[in-house]
This record gives C-alpha cells, sequence and structure tokens, in this order.
C-alpha cells in the first residue's frame, strides 16, 4: 500500500535542513522524495483536468426554456465537484496541503533540488547518481558557473561512465526533436521522418499537459489589491482571460528548451516543413503532400510550399485527394477561438496580450493592435539572416594600410566571415603595448593577476583603453605605450570594418588587453581549456546543434578580433569548431601583429587552449552596428588624449620662450620632455637638472 503523498515543499524544506547539517542520507532521502511528490502532484492535476472536462463537458445544451445562466453554472458546479473529488482521491484527501508558495514553485520548475542532491550523492559516493543529477540540473541552468566547474571535474574522473550524464528530467518531445534535427542535417531522411513525428506526437502532448495546468490557481498579476472588489462577471471574465492567455502561451513552453529563454520560433508549423521535405526525399509523395497541406493550414500562402504542393500533386495525380491532418485542423480552430476571446478583453477590458504565434491571421487582429503587429513581423524579418548581404559581403575591397596581408581567409579557415591578417603591428609596437602589460600589472581595477574565470591553472589579467590612459596620467604606465594601445585597436577597427562592413559602419562594443599567465607548477595532467568553446553573441546549445540569441550573451556584438602581441609562450591556439564544439574545423597559432576577425554568430564557435608555459597576451575587440552600445570608456579615453596633447602643445610653447629667454640671459635651460610623454616634474626633476648628463640618463631610465 502506498503511503499518503506528503507536501512536496516541507520534504524539500526538511531535506534543506539534513543537507546543511551534513546527514547526508537524510538529505538524499527527503530530497529525492521531494522530487518525487511534486511530480506525483503535477500529474494528478493533469489527470484530473483531462477527466473532468471529460466527464463534465460542455456538449449538452441546457433544456428548453432554462435559462442560460443557471445552465452555465450548472456545468460549472459540476466541474468543480469533479475535480474536487478527483484530486482529494489522488491526494490522499488533503489537496490543500499541496499549495506550496511561489518561490519553492520556482525552484522546482529551475530543477533546483538536484543542485544539492548531486552533493549529497557523492558524499554517499554514489557516484552514478551525483552525475546524473548534476547533469540535469546543469541542462536547465547552463550559465552556472560552479554547476560547470563540477560537470568538468565529472567528466575527468575516473570511474564516470557516459551513459552517467544523463538528464532526469528530459522532455521525450525534444529528446525526439534534436534527433530528429541531427538526421535531418546527416541527409538520413528516413531516420529524420521517425524522429520528427515522434516528437510532433509527444510535443502535442505535453501542450495538453500544460493547457491542462493552466486551470490552476488565479495568479496575481500585481501586488497592490484592487480599490474595489470585481463583481461576478468580471472576476470571471479576468480569470477565465488569464487561463485563455496561459493555454497560449503554452506553446512557447514547449518549445523552450530547459535552460533557455528562446523559443523555436513556429515550433509545431516547422514540423511540417521539414517532414515534407523528408518525405518526399524517401519517396512517399503521398506524406509529403500531407504534410505540406498541413504546413498550408498555418501559412496559406506561402509561395514556396504552395509550389511544392503542385509538384507532389502532379506526381499523385489529380484524382488523389490530399487532405491536411485532422489533429492540426482541431488545433487551429481552438486557438483561433480562444484568441478572438482575448482579443476581445483586449479591445473593451483593458487586458494585455502578447501573442506567440506568428501566423495568427492578421483580420483576427483589432484595428488598434494592427499596427503594432507589422511592427513586429517587419523586425523579425529584418533580424532574419540576409544571405545576399552575406554575398555581397564576400567582395572584399582594399585594406586601408600599406603591408597588412592576408594571410588566411574564410574557406582556408573552413569556414564563413573567417580572416587573418599578419602585419599590423610592428615588433616594436608589440613590445611597447608589452612593456604597457607589464608596467600596469596589480595595478587598478580588472588588472590583478588573479585566477583565471575559466580556468584555476592560469592567471587572468585585463586593461581597458581608459584604465591605460588614466595609469598614464598617475605616472604609473608610459603615456606613449597607453596611447598606443588606443591606436593600434583603431587601427584594427578599420581593417576589420574595410574587410568585412565596407558600406556600414562598425563601432566598439569593448577593448581589452588581456594576458593569460601559465600557473607555476600546476600544469601537469591539464584537460581543460584557457577559454571554453563560445561564440560572442549567442549562447552556443551544442547539444542542440544551435546557438540561442538570448541573455546573457551580448547579443549586440557583430564582430570580434584578437590582435596577437607575443608567440613567447607554449600552447595558447585560438581555434574554430563546429556548432558540437568538439570538432575543429581550424587553429589560429599567435605572433606579434597577426589579427584574426570573425562574425561573433553561433557560425564561429572557437576556444584557446590552456597555456602551459609562459604568458600570452593579446588585445581582445568586440564591435557592433548599434551605436547606442558603443562603448563609453571608449569616448572617455579618446577626450583625455585630446586634453593631454593640448596641454603638450601649450607646454612645447612655454618651453620655446624660455628657451629664447635662457640664450638671452645665459642661464642653462632645462631639457625638454621626451615627446609624446608628461614632463617630469617634482623631485626627481630637481635632481637631475644640474647637468645636461644627468637628464639624459633620466630619459634612458624613462624609455626603458
Amino acid at each position: 500500500m502506498l503511503r499518503p503523498l506528503a507536501p512536496f515543499d516541507l520534504l524539500y524544506a526538511d531535506g534543506g535542513r539534513a543537507y546543511f547539517a551534513q546527514d547526508w542520507p537524510r538529505a538524499a532521502e527527503l530530497l529525492q522524495r521531494s522530487l518525487h511528490s511534486y511530480a506525483r502532484l503535477q500529474d494528478a492535476r493533469r489527470q484530473c483536468q483531462r477527466g473532468c472536462q471529460a466527464e463534465a463537458g460542455w456538449a449538452a445544451r441546457p433544456p428548453l426554456g432554462q435559462p442560460w445562466e443557471t445552465g452555465f453554472f450548472d456545468r460549472v458546479l459540476q466541474r468543480a465537484e469533479c475535480l474536487e473529488e478527483c484530486l482529494g482521491r489522488r491526494l490522499d484527501g488533503q489537496p490543500s496541503l499541496h499549495r506550496a508558495a511561489p518561490e519553492i514553485q520556482r525552484d522546482f520548475e529551475e530543477r533546483e533540488p538536484y543542485n544539492y542532491l548531486q552533493v549529497a550523492f557523492f558524499k554517499l559516493k554514489r557516484l552514478d547518481e551525483a552525475v546524473s543529477s548534476a547533469h540535469t540540473f546543469f541542462v536547465a541552468n547552463p550559465q552556472h558557473l560552479q554547476m560547470r566547474e563540477d560537470m568538468e571535474k565529472y567528466q575527468r574522473m575516473a570511474g564516470v561512465k557516459a551513459e552517467s550524464f544523463r538528464d532526469l528530467e528530459a522532455m521525450p518531445h525534444w529528446v525526439a526533436y534534436e534527433a530528429g534535427l541531427h538526421h535531418y542535417s546527416a541527409d538520413d531522411y528516413q531516420q529524420a521522418v521517425a524522429e520528427l513525428e515522434e516528437s510532433l506526437s509527444e510535443g502535442l502532448l505535453a501542450l495538453q499537459d500544460c493547457r491542462a495546468l493552466c486551470e490552476g490557481l488565479q495568479e496575481e498579476e500585481g501586488e497592490e489589491e484592487e480599490e474595489t472588489q470585481l463583481g461576478l462577471y468580471e472576476a470571471i471574465a479576468a480569470h477565465y482571460i488569464q487561463v485563455l492567455k496561459c493555454r497560449q502561451k503554452c506553446v512557447l513552453d514547449i518549445s523552450t528548451k530547459p535552460g533557455r529563454v528562446s523559443s523555436v520560433e513556429d515550433f509545431i508549423p516547422s514540423h511540417f516543413d521539414l517532414l515534407q521535405f523528408a518525405y518526399d526525399q524517401v519517396g512517399k509523395q503521398a506524406l509529403a503532400a500531407e504534410c505540406a497541406a498541413t504546413y498550408l493550414l498555418f501559412y496559406p500562402s506561402d509561395k514556396r510550399i504552395l509550389e511544392k504542393m503542385k509538384q507532389y500533386q502532379t506526381a499523385l495525380g489529380a484524382e488523389a485527394p490530399v487532405v491536411p491532418r485532422e489533429v492540426i485542423r482541431s488545433y487551429i480552430r481552438r486557438s483561433l477561438m480562444e484568441k478572438k476571446l482575448i482579443y476581445y478583453a483586449v479591445e473593451h477590458l483593458e487586458e494585455t496580450f502578447d501573442d506567440p504565434d506568428p501566423w495568427t491571421p492578421e483580420e483576427l487582429i483589432p484595428e488598434s493592435m494592427k499596427a503594432k503587429h507589422r511592427e513586429d513581423q517587419e523586425r523579425q524579418r529584418l533580424e532574419a539572416p540576409d544571405v545576399g548581404q552575406q554575398q555581397q559581403q564576400q567582395q572584399r575591397g582594399p585594406l586601408p594600410f600599406e603591408g597588412v596581408t592576408i594571410t588566411m581567409d574564410s574557406q582556408q579557415l573552413n569556414g564563413s566571415q573567417r580572416v587573418i591578417l599578419d602585419r599590423v603591428l610592428t615588433e616594436s609596437e608589440c613590445k611597447d603595448v608589452l612593456r604597457l602589460a607589464k608596467a600596469a600589472s596589480g595595478s587598478g581595477d580588472g588588472y590583478r593577476g588573479r585566477r583565471s574565470p575559466h580556468t584555476p591553472h592560469e592567471r587572468f589579467e585585463g586593461l581597458t583603453v581608459l584604465k591605460a590612459l588614466q595609469l598614464a596620467e598617475e605616472g604609473t604606465v608610459n603615456w606613449r605605450d597607453a596611447k598606443l594601445l588606443l591606436q593600434a585597436s583603431e587601427k584594427s577597427r578599420e581593417i576589420v570594418e574595410s574587410y568585412f562592413t565596407p558600406e556600414k559602419k562598425l563601432y566598439f562594443s569593448f577593448t581589452h588587453l588581456v594576458c593569460r599567465t601559465a600557473a607555476e607548477g600546476e600544469q601537469e595532467g591539464r584537460m581543460d581549456l584557457s577559454h571554453p568553446v563560445h561564440a560572442d553573441n549567442c549562447l552556443l546549445d551544442p547539444e542542440g546543434n544551435t546557438c540561442w540569441k538570448e541573455p546573457p550573451a551580448y547579443i549586440y556584438r557583430d564582430y570580434s578580433a584578437i590582435l596577437y602581441l607575443n608567440d613567447d609562450f607554449q600552447g595558447g591556439n585560438l581555434f574554430f569548431t563546429e556548432m558540437d564544439a568538439v570538432t575543429v574545423t581550424a587553429q589560429v597559432r599567435p605572433k606579434c601583429g597577426r589579427l584574426v576577425a570573425f562574425s561573433s554568430g553561433g557560425e564561429n564557435p572557437h576556444g584557446v587552449w590552456a597555456v602551459t608555459r609562459g604568458r600570452r597576451c593579446a588585445i581582445a575587440l568586440w564591435y557592433t552596428f548599434s551605436p547606442e552600445h558603443s562603448e563609453q570608456e571608449r569616448s572617455q579615453a579618446e577626450e583625455l588624449v585630446k586634453q593631454k596633447e593640448a596641454e603638450q602643445e601649450e607646454s612645447h610653447l612655454d618651453d620655446k620662450e624660455n628657451a629664447e629667454a635662457g640664450r638671452r640671459t645665459g642661464d642653462s635651460p632645462e631639457p625638454p620632455a621626451p615627446k609624446g610623454r608628461a614632463r617630469s616634474a617634482g623631485r626627481r626633476s630637481k635632481q637631475h637638472s644640474e647637468s645636461g648628463v644627468q637628464s639624459k640618463e633620466q630619459q634612458t631610465r624613462d624609455e626603458l
């Protein structure tokens, strides 16, 4: 006999207390029970909603002569009684005990219990369960830095099997969908059809489950209470519209992979686009035509699919009937009926609604919202990749600087929008910027020799252009070297702009002088990277073979570049990969004056091999087309340079006047300050102003 279902929030709280008391066996037991209780509660709610919908439905009309109101509420009361009885039976007679606080509910939605559970299992030496718990949490929280480190440790740990990395909360439709896309990309259309059909079937079931859970308690949209309570029909309307909006949003929920913010656009319609092509490739034109006809239910004027339909109809014969899938016809009909009610509430009851479907017919949208709807569609069209523009960008203009050479282009680097250029800086200029890095080491914010954020085996130092000039103002670093950092980065920007976007201005997004130094005595057996594989403007998803352009990624970055300063170190090569983050497509060996540039999107995943000896320095550069996202510190740095040059010009005029006066009086003048740097001042100047020889020695030391 099953014991009564304990509330999941109480089990979670008790498990947390056991965890912090380091009672690992009890923590593991209670946390597992809380997850089991939560899953049973969700299943009970779904089953009861489905069952009561069929048992106390709205099919029968009220008896002739009975007011519609009493007939309506008769069904409402029957449905309420059915739900109360069903939940009471499944939850041991106490449904109210299972209502948890929103914060606890959110923890379970974000898989937080698995974070604690993996530690408890690890302490109990139950390695397989620890790894699967960690992986389950990490799938939904891919930006969690501590878990990322834990996952890397598990991957290197002896005794851990590959099959231990499994998602215990995996959604069947996502597993099938990603498998289907993989087979589709590999031209294995027979297997792609099977996986995509399963994905569609499981996805529609997940959609039903999500919709059933929308009929729960009414959520408060704001903390402030209404000044006056709503009347009967106003309250019913408000709650019902909330339920309808929740149901509409379910299509986003099922098309958003755990751990991501962005959904796969047109998740359900896109299945039929993929399926019609795959069925055609395996010679099943009847099924291909059925899928094409189903896709046209969403987009009846799509020219490409209409043309495909003509081809299928010709192949099958004019008399062969082609009928769309009825389940999708019913899905669209129901969705449009709900949208009609929601849009009525938007127009007349001051409701708001973000329609999740781009296929919604425009005639359904109220006149007051049509302009915004068209703007949204136009924005989506502009944000879509423009193949023509990318092809046009292959026609390169001349480089703006003599001596700079193109070493490898996109084709030689086995990718798109990639280039290596050499002789951007001279050996002398590289040494000057390296001198700046050494002089600034340990000074100022962000340039401390701390552990790298990516690996414990390296020290990381970084310096912005503004901080470099501020340190020069303080006398910590050479002014000319700090100014060279600004000039070298601008030269790189002009090169990248002329090569990739000659007709469109690039703005700096961020400029960073970065050095990575191998830690002494910590390099043996290293299996990590200096910088893990990533893309610069989207979140790389190797398992899904995609890149999600959403925060916390810097989605406004368009191009990236790295200007290398040295090569006297081991390791540290830049490498590009396929979207799987494993298959290396090209490598770049750093050396003085070498600039590697590439577009910042998912077409260019890249990483850095471990630096195992020495110090690797480079200027990292990111660019954007958006002026509103341009680097603000850079504007301040350029203003500093202008002020300094004005002061030096004024000082130079003063020196000329003093020299003239000295010749008239016979006094020995103070030697002029070296060009491009501030004049020496204070006690050090007085010590070396007695003779020209001493001043020369001071100048030599300053230069060094």
